[in-house]
């Protein structure tokens, strides 16, 4: 029998009793969100909807995000990742179990200096994939020519924020790169792993 989503008390500034709302909507009020499936619209949308809600509500205050993803898709993806590249709070990213494909471009668009990876936290980069089935010849043309657009994009974001050689970065984005921790910290994904 599922649990769903726990319940806290919470209180707010000048109520004299506590209400109970969900778990996740008392740590956002403490901005601290969450990225724990699959990159979709409607998972972006919420969450850059969040950041730059908090980010109008106090702009002192940094943001992080936990994430626990195995990817999704790359426009979503790069809507949240520009997205936290505009609001004014620093984002702090934070790998938990896995961080793939999507998942770990969000990562890398953590702060510089406040990307961190848990001890067993596993990343993966990889280049977008497109789906061709049953598409127009013409078509098909025009959708290789954006997917090569969105590779080059997402390669010049990971040698911009690892500091690697665009050589290296398009060398390994042929195929799936997985990464422990550290080998995620010596990459340049992440600055730090967490101490068990």
């Amino acid at each position: 029998m599922p649990i769903g989503v726990p319940k806290v008390p919470f209180r707010n500034a000048g109520e004299e009793d506590a209400s109970w709302v969900d778990i996740y909507n008392r740590l956002y009020r403490e901005r601290l969100l969450f990225l724990g499936q699959e990159v979709v619209s409607e998972v972006s949308n919420q969450l850059i909807g969040l950041m730059i809600y908090l980010s109008i509500e106090d702009d002192t205050q940094d943001l992080y995000l936990f994430i626990n993803s195995p990817g999704g898709w790359v426009i979503p993806g790069m809507a949240l990742y520009d997205t936290m590249q505009f609001v004014q709070p620093d984002v702090h990213t934070i790998c938990m179990g896995s961080a793939a494909s999507m998942g770990s471009f969000i990562l890398v668009g953590g702060e510089i200096t406040k990307r961190l990876a848990f001890p067993h936290a596993r990343v993966m980069i990889h280049q977008p994939a497109g789906s061709f089935s049953e598409v127009a010849t013409g078509e098909f043309i025009l959708e290789v020519g954006e997917l090569l657009k969105l590779r080059e994009t997402l390669t010049r974001v990971y040698v911009q924020r690892t500091g690697k050689p665009l050589w290296v970065v398009s060398e390994d984005m042929e195929r799936d790169v997985f990464m422990s921790a550290t080998e995620a910290q010596a990459y340049g994904i992440v600055d730090l792993v967490a101490v068990e």
